[in-house]
């Protein structure tokens, strides 16, 4: 298979699901156009070096490089309410087409601790096998849809469990739920601002237009003092220390690991419904994590 561009941003694929470049360039054109993009365009790839990625190329039905990835395992509701019970199983995680494709299925399963659920998921995380401070963290995910549905591409502070959530601070860099196709939500959580009080910031598609009709690239900038969230060219947020309500602390000065998964349920998104069809998928095309290798010439002001 075709290796895929390797520059930040970069949405080059062979197999796209579909997608072929008039409607490319219509969709790009209609985008540019109707969405207020309140910072640069697609950074060059001059400022950047690439540190890790996975462009998951492995062979058709794989499971995902575990030299790279933990898949976690359980039904405990995550602290969310969520009602999927998460696997290690291919048929939850695996690797296809080029693609990451994480499964929802909807299932009677219960897990080796008992616990017994109508959906099944997968939760994979680099912790303990990558994690960083600073840098351009992006990946080129097509999400699933539908009510109840709850497709994330976040980080977490690595910090082994000490001092632990919400302290070691959250990034979360896409979050979608299915009762909003056409919105995604960027959003940080730390200590005196986290769950429903943390920080975030919607990004709307043109009207009419759903995240899960296509690919698109979910990203953020992080330096010292300065988070800056992106959808495929268009950066609709930028958080600083001004941003925190009185009296808290700013906490992404550490390394933290990155997590991909589809919940089901949860308080959020709330259950799926009669309008739910299962099973539901999450391609991702690749993560891949920079280094900055140029000053920054971006704003840091907040949005």
């Amino acid at each position: 298979m075709t290796r895929k561009a390797q520059g930040p941003g970069a949405k080059v694929k062979s197999n796209w699901q579909g997608t072929n470049l008039h409607k490319l360039f219509l969709s790009s054109a209609i985008l540019a156009v109707c969405v207020s993009a309140t910072g640069p365009a697609n950074p060059s790839a001059s400022q950047w070096t690439l540190v890790w990625s996975d462009e998951f190329n492995g062979p058709n039905g794989s499971a995902v490089d575990d030299s790279k990835w933990v898949a976690e395992s359980g039904g405990g509701g995550w602290g969310n309410k969520e009602l999927e019970y998460y696997t290690t199983r291919l048929q939850n995680a695996h690797q296809q087409a080029g693609n990451l494709v994480i499964q929802a299925i909807q299932e009677k399963y219960t897990g080796s601790d008992g616990v017994s659920r109508g959906y099944t998921s997968a939760r994979l995380k680099t912790q303990g096998k990558f994690a960083q401070a600073y840098g351009r963290f992006e990946a080129r995910t097509k999400i699933p849809r539908g009510q109840g549905i709850w497709p994330a591409f976040w980080m977490l502070g690595n910090e082994n469990g000490k001092p632990g959530w919400p302290t070691s601070g959250e990034i979360d860099i896409m979050e979608n739920i299915g009762k909003e196709p056409g919105m995604v939500h960027g959003t940080i959580h730390g200590p005196g601002y986290s769950g429903e009080h943390g920080i975030g910031a919607p990004f709307s598609l043109p009207a009419g237009q759903k995240f899960a009709d296509d690919f698109h690239v979910f990203a953020v900038e992080w330096e010292p003092e300065t988070i800056r969230f992106y959808v495929d060219e268009h950066l609709y947020a930028t958080r600083t220390p001004v941003d925190l309500p009185r009296g808290t602390k700013w906490v992404y000065d550490h390394p933290f690991f990155i997590l991909l998964n589809v919940a089901v349920g949860g308080g959020w998104p709330g259950s799926p419904d009669a309008s739910s069809v299962f099973p539901q998928e999450m391609l991702v095309d690749y993560v891949r994590v920079y280094r900055r290798s140029t000053a920054s010439s971006a704003g840091s002001g907040s949005q």
